[in-house]
């Protein structure tokens, strides 16, 4: 069996930290094997080298190896590609098409950002795992397929399980192993490791002399809790090599480099951000009040029209009793101030009367709720508009949290932000 070391050399791995050492450790013990395998870990910490590691020591090295971003594939055709369809199974498929079950038979599928499949993708996930077996989109014959399953998620499981939003039993049979990879900022020792060796590659690249840091900026690099882990270091890094002119490198100039590096030495506040579902209520309490605010001035403008109509106000309250008490409540001095202003327009001369644009109800009915939709739908467009950038700034930019916070998944945040041309 190969070495930690020797695969650290081979794809490139640097650091000699416990827990990565030990993530390592169960990849090569647990790749002869044919078990699935679900790597964890925040966003950015390399996950992607696992199941590299993984096919490259098992008995399907010389077959094939994909690797599918469940998160960047559009939910109406990820069956498609996963399972491939058949001819005229949907609008657009003009041809037969083989999915990537089908390519890989024989070898490794690595499904990044698993917890992003949607729910019907999921029972045909969890079919595949199960015996092999797998329908192709728009098709009645059952296929076999002989495919190594090894899925990456930087998601809390748990948590998607509990909101429904990931099946129990797929997570239980995706997760045979589970191999944790640590954040950066519980690496201590590896960040400098890291960095130099992100500086020696871009000083190479760019043909540049390598950048180097002073002992206060080193201390700095090692505080800084790297949110985005190793690809945000790796960014740092590329940009400090481009852009600064001096190659020794002061705390100064680093910390111009690191977003909230201030803020090092506090203790890290996670924001769990709402649910969808806590979303979803707020919209449906936010649904309801306009509807029946919609409601009440419909039934105001269907009593004041019969006021117009009938000049006998007594006889309209009484066969109105029901909407009234709606409307006004049991305040009866403001219903009867509202009736002392329907009778003035009333008495009015009759010249000035024929001067009021007069419309009839059906017609007045139709414009009033054609004006109240529109009032409407433009308010809530508006507040989703709002609600979208401010989580966008306070994320700084970043679609996945941004989406978290919100309650939506990265498609749909991507769908809006081009929707409104954000």
């Amino acid at each position: 069996m190969e070495g930690v070391q020797s695969i650290k050399q081979r794809f490139e791995i640097i650091g000699n930290d416990p827990k990565l050492n030990r993530a390592l450790e169960k990849a090569v013990q647990v790749a002869p094997t044919d078990i699935s395998v679900l790597v964890t870990g925040e966003s950015g910490v390399g996950k992607e080298s696992i199941p590299k590691i993984i096919h490259s020591l098992s008995h399907r090295k010389h077959a094939k190896y994909i690797a599918v971003n469940c998160g960047a594939i559009p939910e109406g055709t990820i069956d498609s590609e996963l399972f491939g369809h058949e001819k005229g199974a949907f609008t657009g498929a003009t041809s037969t098409r083989r999915g990537y079950f089908e390519v890989a038979d024989g070898g490794t599928i690595f499904l990044d950002e698993v917890g992003e499949l949607p729910l019907t993708t999921q029972v045909r996930l969890l079919r595949v795992l199960e015996n092999g077996e797998f329908l192709k989109v728009g098709s009645s014959q059952v296929q076999k397929t002989d495919v190594r399953i090894v899925a990456a998620t930087n998601m809390n499981m748990i948590e998607a399980i509990k909101r429904e939003k990931f099946r129990e039993d797929l997570y239980y049979r995706l997760s045979t192993v589970e191999i944790h990879i640590p954040p950066l900022r519980e690496r201590k020792e590896d960040i400098h490791l890291l960095f130099r060796k992100f500086a020696s590659d871009f000083g190479q690249k760019y043909k540049m002399p390598t950048i180097r840091l002073q002992d206060d900026a080193i201390q700095l690099l090692l505080k800084y809790r790297w949110p985005g882990n190793i690809r945000q270091l790796r960014n740092i890094a590329e940009q400090i090599s481009v852009l600064e002119e001096g190659r020794n490198i002061s705390l100064v100039t680093l910390n111009s480099y690191l977003p909230n590096a201030g803020n090092t030495n506090l203790p890290a506040v996670i924001d769990q951000g709402k649910s969808e579902s806590d979303f979803s209520n707020e919209r449906e309490i936010l649904y309801k009040v306009l509807f029946d605010m919609k409601g009440d001035l419909t039934d105001l403008k269907k009593l004041t029209l019969e006021l117009l109509k009938n000049n006998d106000t007594q006889k309209v309250q009484e066969e109105n009793e029901g909407l009234i008490q709606k409307i006004y409540g049991n305040n009866g001095e403001e219903l009867q101030e509202e009736a002392d202003e329907t009778m003035k327009v009333l008495e009015l001369p009759e010249h000035e009367i024929e001067q009021t644009t007069y419309k009839s109800p059906q017609e007045d009915k139709y414009h009033f709720a054609e004006e109240i939709e529109e009032e409407e739908t433009l308010s809530l467009q508006e507040k989703e508009v709002e609600l979208i950038k401010k989580s966008l700034e306070r994320n700084r930019g970043k679609r996945k949290a941004a989406a978290a916070e919100l309650g939506i998944s990265e498609r749909t945040l991507y769908r809006k932000i081009k929707q409104y041309d954000l």
